[in-house]
């Protein structure tokens, strides 16, 4: 470590090749991958260690997404890449490079200890996900993606990897312009030294920025990521970065006061649902007004945990997804709450027939038979298919054997993010973002599939950067003359921000994040209305604006806080004008979101004409293209739809591949 004088400043500098931003799977695996490939000189930056997503979010039984590698049902990588890619708006090379390192990056899991099932010959069995022909899906439990993090952890302490705990990123350091724009460092605040006369600033210099901080999750009010999970794509954007596919999220049911994936499981034993008022009283068992028959609403809450996330496609004919819709409906629309009850079956309430497993349809019944539950309540059917999952709320002091779980339809993973090519390798050189914060992922994608990619993109980047730019960082001075601008800008705005005589120009800052947040999940969340998109886009980027000239703090200690919310800002107003250009350009209903269609058709009949909405046409303009987006250095949104690269058909004879991997021809 050096320090550096700016302003009149003394501020330390760290030096590496490769800084690793960001704590979870993706970014570990980055750092472990690196480490084995000869690059030992990294150094990974987070604001908290295990904060994000991977060590604090499940299901039922978290799904990792693999090859099929046991029993008799062929597989191959390119079936898999082509299932991968048949989800839409994939690019169809990295949908191979996905598939091709799948086995290589699961059994790198397996090596260092993380628990998936094995039979007595060693085979690891699988099962089927939402979009998966082959029983790809594997799973150490409801909590697979902690285990991959503690495990990477356990690797990355044993190879003694350095980390910068507590340290807030708050702007990314570059040179040049246009297609020669590099990443060159990064600049922190110390969390631990927000009071000191530098107010805590430290700045990274690298060759090379590996970004694994995690899907936007700061953005959602309602919201199944972890509430230490924001996000950190305005770093990237506010740089050049281009984004993809950010119209495309996940959402689902979720639990709220303990945030947690309602999968699986979770709705096969097939709970009650009710709603009440906002103080707990006139309890309904609403989804009675909209079924036809208990035979027809029970097999739909089955197969909510076979479908669980939000799909358009299985609204119809009163399909698992119609519940989503009315959860929505009952909670947002009608102002009450509601919860899933597992001590008791579903009744009629005398609108339809009491729960009875002979109502169920077929597929129900057997699933529930092959599984020794056809019997009791919700609750016992739980403990014998899944008692885990039970265990798993009383450790986070909610008993459902006792008492009501509250719910919501919440955001839970974007589809889309920032764009790269097969080395995970950004518009912006030498910067690689991994994990979910690479838009990897087209409109739909097999259950458990960000698992792998997360995986997959670490170790193609960690090879390119060992392979290609394995050089040392500058020293010091050199360092600082070619960033001396970009760091006494920053250094000028935190003078302006903690100066006291402008604080009441600027909004508290929970508020502005309340702000943010609520516009999104009103208007960029799975339920979408044109007219209020386009406004609620003009409105981010208007906050945006206002925030850039205004934005205070009452002490140095609001800093982290308020460079977060600029970053959330950004990232905010960008998704908004993607949803909104997605709209215009005539798209409907897809993924994991419904668009409001006064010409399409009502959920189901019981359900008003403000609903009506229609699914996306296969030959739509939307379909067939990939919206890129970009923040410009004049300070504007720039919009481009490219078509989608197919899976690309290799030449795979040995002795030409060995020739061009012997001559250093194949990385780059």
């Amino acid at each position: 470590m050096d320090n550096v004088e700016v302003a009149g400043r003394l501020i330390p500098v760290f030096s590496v090749n490769t800084l690793i931003i960001g704590s979870g799977a993706a970014a570990l695996n980055a750092a472990v991958q690196l480490a084995a490939l000869g690059q030992k000189d990294i150094c990974i930056v987070t604001d908290c260690w295990g904060g994000g997503t991977s060590n604090n979010a499940g299901s039922d039984k978290q799904t990792y997404y693999k090859l099929s590698l046991a029993g008799d049902i062929p597989d191959s990588a390119r079936a898999m890449a082509e299932d991968l890619y048949k989800g839409g708006c994939m690019h169809g090379d990295i949908a191979l490079c996905e598939a091709q390192n799948s086995a290589r990056s699961f059994y790198h899991l397996v090596q260092l200890g993380v628990p998936f099932p094995h039979d007595r010959f060693g085979a690891h069995v699988g099962y089927k996900t939402d979009h998966d022909p082959r029983q790809r899906g594997t799973s150490a439990g409801p909590l697979t993606s902690h285990l991959m993090f503690s495990r990477l952890a356990e690797k990355v302490k044993e190879l003694g990897i350095p980390v910068l705990d507590g340290h807030e990123i708050i702007s990314l350091l570059t040179e040049g312009i246009g297609e020669n724009k590099k990443v060159v460092g990064a600049v922190a605040l110390d969390r631990d030294n927000l009071d000191e006369e530098n107010h805590g600033l430290v700045l990274l210099n690298a060759v090379n920025v590996i970004l694994g901080t995690g899907g936007p999750a700061g953005i959602y009010h309602t919201s199944v990521y972890p509430e230490s999970q924001l996000g950190s794509h305005g770093l990237a954007f506010s740089v050049g970065v281009r984004g993809q596919n950010l119209t495309e999220s996940q959402f689902g049911l979720a639990s709220i006061k303990f945030r947690w994936n309602l999968s699986g499981t979770y709705q096969q034993v097939i709970p009650r649902y009710v709603s009440t008022d906002r103080n707990g009283g006139d309890e309904r068992e609403f989804l009675n007004d909209y079924f036809p028959d208990m035979g027809c609403l029970a097999s739909a809450i089955f197969f909510k945990g076979y479908q669980w996330p939000f799909d358009p496609r299985k609204i119809a004919d009163y399909g698992s997804s119609l519940i989503d819709v009315l959860v929505y409906q009952e909670t947002v629309i009608k102002g009450r709450r509601v919860f899933l009850d597992y001590l008791r079956n579903p009744t009629g309430a005398g609108k339809l027939q009491d729960f009875s497993f002979d109502l169920l349809n077929v597929e129900a019944y057997s699933y529930l038979e092959k599984s020794d539950a056809l019997f009791g309540t919700p609750i016992e059917r739980l403990a014998r298919m899944n008692q885990p999952a039970i265990d798993l709320y009383l450790d986070h002091d909610i008993d459902i054997r006792r008492e009501y779980l509250e719910i919501a339809v919440c955001a839970q993973h974007n589809n889309g993010g920032l764009k790269s090519n097969i080395w995970w390798e950004s518009n912006i050189r030498h910067l690689f973002p991994v994990g979910e914060v690479n838009g990897t992922h087209g409109v739909y994608r097999p259950g458990g599939s960000a698992l792998n990619s997360g995986q997959v993109g670490g170790l193609r980047a960690a090879q390119f950067i060992a392979a290609r730019y394995g050089e040392p960082p500058p020293d010091s001075p050199t360092f600082l003359t070619n960033v001396n601008d970009q760091v006494e800008c920053l250094v000028s705005r935190i003078e302006a921000m903690t100066v006291t005589g402008n604080r009441s120009k600027t909004p508290a800052l929970m508020h502005v994040r309340e702000s943010i947040q609520e516009r999104m999940s009103s208007c960029g969340a799975h339920i979408r209305d044109p007219d209020k998109v386009k406004k609620a886009a003009g409105e981010a980027k208007a906050l945006y604006y206002k925030m850039q000239e205004n934005i205070t703090v009452a002490s140095p200690a609001e800093l982290p806080a308020a460079f977060r919310n600029l970053d959330l800002c950004l990232t905010h107003w960008l998704y908004l004008e993607a949803i909104h250009e997605y709209l215009r350009q005539g798209g409907k209903s897809r993924g994991s979101f419904m668009v409001f269609d006064g010409e399409g058709e009502k959920p189901c009949p019981e359900m008003d004409e403000s609903w009506r909405f229609s699914l996306q046409d296969s030959k739509n303009f939307t379909a067939k293209k990939i919206l890129e987006i970009a923040f410009s250095e004049e300070g504007t949104v720039e919009k481009e739809w490219v078509n989608v690269r197919p899976i690309p058909l290799e030449e795979d004879w040995f002795e030409t591949v060995w020739n061009r991997f012997r001559n250093d021809n194949v990385i780059g």
